[in-house]
């Protein structure tokens, strides 16, 4: 009986799956629309309608074979699987063109597949090589990313089973009590920064792909550029404005936005994120002008400028540059490291341990030091807001920044590691990995299309882990290896 009840739930795990990749060809086609202005590509493209055709055929397979009952309602728990495994298959699939199209072997497409969908930005193509579709297809993988696969192929299973998707992916805005309702508000938010950062970029004197590139890279705070030297080769102080403005919108809560939408100005000043993340920037980036850009830059408005860049860039997990690396002190390397390591705010699209944690570990540090002054059987209470909702700091919310905060500096301290066994510096190492487990993008150089396999592996982890926040991922895991044991034992037993 259980046994049965089981397999009706993955009926519908897979069955949702289906649903999810029959939609996943519309995306997978967008970056064809460049070969309208520039039809010499359309050859040079043609992976994409082959990759298109093999998730439609799967999700069609696979719809067809479970048979679920529209509107079925999925749990949290199935939800954590379902966003695994939408994550994995949505990676492999994304890296299918540049497999075919013979731009990069598989570990490479999945790499940048991975970086991709996680907003990070590491990269190891030639932009001055590669298609324009290609190039368009990174920025949506980013821009798409950043909502979330789960949430923006919503419409695919709207209804009772949003719910379970919704919180699986680690989110907790849920900006009004309609699923649908918060979707489709998160789409126009998203939207419209992205068109206005469009017009934005145009007016400070890019041309409309790079425009559009960028936009939607920039608010993704993904950090993948169509130039080589990314931001920094544009040269132009107001397009570096443009782009401080949409990386950190980008690096801000979605319920926040939604309460400034609504013009609650009260519930957005009760937010502590936006607080901690101005006072971090005006406190990091004098360091880096004196501490480091002294020695690269004579004039002080430059210092300024770039280091109000990258203090940006590196907190809100971004990874646009307009510096060379290379000749920074160990000072500088290891400020942005503590930058990207702290990332922006929760249910934002930028990764790192977040802000909200961040603010609720000083929230929690300032009770303890007021109960010290007060009597013992005294009652205090912390409040800390989300967007519009307020809650109080309680052990459930202590002991989650406790495991995000171990499970984050264990898997750091793994991959920096591993990246030192191949014969990197400490320094470089720490650099590096925090890049990619906190979904950054900034590298100094250990990143490359020569860089060796377990290498680039290790980094692909590392980002995914970084991005789905390791919960999710161990609960999918545990979920499937409890469900499989019971699965064997009963079988075994029969």
């Amino acid at each position: 009986m259980f046994q049965n009840i089981l397999k009706q739930r993955y009926r519908l795990v897979f069955g949702y799956l289906g649903n999810l990749f029959i939609f996943f060809p519309i995306l997978l086609l967008i970056p064809l629309s460049y070969c309208i202005w520039n039809p010499s590509t359309f050859a040079e493209s043609l992976s994409f309608i082959v990759t298109a055709f093999l998730s439609f055929v799967m999700g069609l397979v696979l719809k067809m074979t479970m048979r679920v009952k529209p509107g079925s309602a999925i749990t949290v728990q199935e939800g954590a699987i379902v966003v695994l495994f939408s994550w994995i298959i949505a990676i492999l699939l994304s890296a299918l063109p540049f497999v075919i199209g013979g731009y990069l072997d598989f570990t490479q497409a999945v790499f940048e597949s991975t970086s991709g969908w996680t907003t990070t930005g590491l990269t190891l193509v030639d932009v001055e090589e590669i298609p324009g579709t290609f190039l368009l297809w990174r920025s949506l993988m980013q821009y798409f990313g950043g909502a979330g696969i789960a949430i923006i192929m919503m419409s695919a299973i709207l209804g009772p089973s949003g719910l379970g998707l919704y919180k699986a992916e680690g989110r907790m805005d849920n900006l009004v009590p309609n699923i649908k309702s918060s979707t489709r508000t998160i789409a126009v938010i998203y939207g419209s920064y992205a068109l206005a950062g469009i017009a934005m970029y145009v007016l400070a004197g890019m041309n409309v792909f790079d425009a559009v590139n960028h936009s939607l890279t920039a608010l993704a705070t993904g950090g993948f550029s169509t130039r080589t030297g990314s931001i920094g080769e544009f040269n132009s102080i107001f397009i570096e404005i443009v782009t401080i403005v949409l990386m950190i919108l980008g690096a801000t809560g979605f319920g926040i936005h939604y309460a400034l939408w609504k013009k609650n100005f009260r519930a957005f000043w009760k937010n502590g994120e936006p607080k901690l993340m101005f006072v971090i920037l005006a406190v990091f980036t004098p360091l880096l002008m004196t501490g480091t850009l002294t020695v690269v830059y004579s004039s002080g408005a430059e210092r300024f400028r770039h280091g109000l860049f990258q203090t940006v860039s590196a907190l809100t997990g971004t990874g646009f540059s307009t510096v060379d690396f290379v000749p920074w002190n160990q000072f500088g390397i290891y400020l942005i490291v503590l930058l990207m390591i702290f990332g922006g705010d929760l249910d934002s699209t930028s990764g790192g341990l977040k802000q909200y944690r961040l603010f609720a570990l000083i929230m929690i540090l300032w009770l303890e030091i007021r109960r010290y002054f007060l009597p013992k059987d005294a009652l205090l209470k912390q409040e800390i807001w989300k967007g519009e909702t307020k809650r109080y700091i309680d052990d459930s919310l202590v002991k989650e920044i406790l495991l995000v905060f171990s499970l984050y500096f264990f898997t750091y301290a793994v991959g920096t590691g591993i990246l030192m066994s191949y014969g990197n510096s400490m320094a470089l190492s720490a650099f590096e990995f925090a890049s990619a487990l906190s979904t950054v993008g900034l590298s100094v150089g250990i990143t490359s299309p020569g860089a060796p396999a377990g290498l680039l592996w290790t980094e692909t982890i590392g980002m995914f882990l970084g991005r789905l926040e390791f919960v999710v991922v161990i609960y999918a895991i545990t979920k499937l290896l409890r469900d499989g044991k019971i699965i064997f034992r009963r079988r075994r037993n029969a």
